[in-house]
């Protein structure tokens, strides 16, 4: 996160807005992949389900995309589902006009369906295609997206990879070296982006990890970035996928996103992964590098995490100040009190105290 960036988000929240928007642009999809969170009957909450909604297209997509965009004014937006490339006529529509407002936009694709080679002159834009280990473990999680159909889809292109790893890659000694080599060699890949996967609470599934594998992932991973350079990892994110937030509050991610499923009213909370995610077991790549950011200093005990935590709060207050409410629910429990010392350091005329 560069400075500018930075400040950016800060006065984002303190507009009592989020800088990150998600959308769930689709219900549909292809694939019926394990573990799947979107499609789980607690990710909306417990009342409805993914597959229960109705979900837009065509003119109405994109105006209602757009739309979502115009309120909540964020910084960056990711295009998720269900599959968003099923959707990818409206989405040549709706990620041009963000490349237009200044707007980071990631689609994040099984790479299904061929991605169109038009959005790689977009300014801003970057496709993320999610491959779940290597053939063995891969093609029969998400078959009919095979390694095969994935690489003929993005030849030519430039596409990030996301990689969820899975207890069962864990008992091979070598996976992650032989995984990371495959796909730094491949010259359609910008970077290569690792997660864990993040159970829900009372889960019991084979793809959790325990904790000596989680462990044996923070240990090897950062040594690997000298091989294989298009891997983004360092310590500090290491560490934070050993140490993840405690709870969503506690969460940069959650409390700097937006999330909207496949109707366009209805949130997913308390963050992407919705329903009651085990944040003790949270892998995404996102809130791991978020909660090694904030641990970074700005002026003597000043911390990004005392900037985000104080304007969240005061966010939360001059949304109240205004009608049509756009702020998460996870921040209405801050818009009861007004900002403490542990949400703002307190900076008076000999400096920080």
């Amino acid at each position: 996160m560069t400075v500018g960036e930075l400040f950016a988000a800060w006065g984002s929240i303190l507009s009592g807005r989020a800088p990150m928007l998600s959308i769930e642009i689709t219900r549909e999809c292809p694939l019926s992949c394990p573990g799947c969170y979107a499609y789980g009957d607690f990710h909306l909450g417990g009342e409805k389900k993914l597959t229960e909604l109705s979900d837009l297209r065509g003119e109405a997509l994109v105006e209602g995309v757009l739309g979502l965009v115009k309120k909540h004014r964020p910084l960056h937006v990711s295009l998720v589902g269900g599959e968003p490339m099923i959707r990818h006529r409206e989405l040549s529509r709706i990620l041009p006009e963000l490349s237009r407002r200044n707007i980071f936009s990631m689609v994040v694709t099984s790479g299904i369906i061929p991605i169109p080679m038009e959005w790689m002159g977009l300014r801003r834009n970057r496709v993320a295609v999610s491959i779940d280990g290597l053939p063995e473990h891969h093609d029969p999680r998400r078959k009919p997206a095979t390694y095969e159909r994935i690489l003929q889809n993005i030849h030519g292109r430039e596409v990030n990879i996301h990689w969820t790893i899975t207890g069962p890659m864990m008992k091979r000694p070598g996976y992650l070296e032989e995984y990371l080599a495959f796909w730094q060699a491949r010259p359609e890949v910008k970077r290569i982006w690792v997660s864990l996967y993040s159970p829900q609470q009372g889960e019991n599934t084979p793809e959790m990890l325990t904790l000596e594998e989680r462990q044996r992932v923070a240990e090897q991973l950062p040594g690997l970035r000298e091989t294989y350079p298009k891997l983004l990892m360092n310590p500090g994110i290491a560490q934070a996928i050993l140490e993840p937030p405690k709870n969503p509050q506690e969460c940069l991610f959650s409390r700097m996103s937006t999330n909207f499923s496949a109707d366009l009213t209805t949130r997913v909370e308390p963050c992407i992964f919705g329903g009651t995610p085990d944040c003790s077991q949270c892998g995404c790549v996102v809130s791991s590098g978020l909660h090694h950011v904030q641990q970074r200093k700005l002026v003597g005990p000043l911390s990004i995490g005392h900037l985000v935590r104080g304007s969240t709060a005061i966010g939360s207050l001059m949304n109240l100040l205004r009608s049509g409410s756009v702020m998460p629910a996870r921040w209405q429990t801050l818009a009861s009190r007004q900002p403490d010392a542990t949400d703002l350091v307190q900076i008076g005329p000999g400096g920080s105290d």
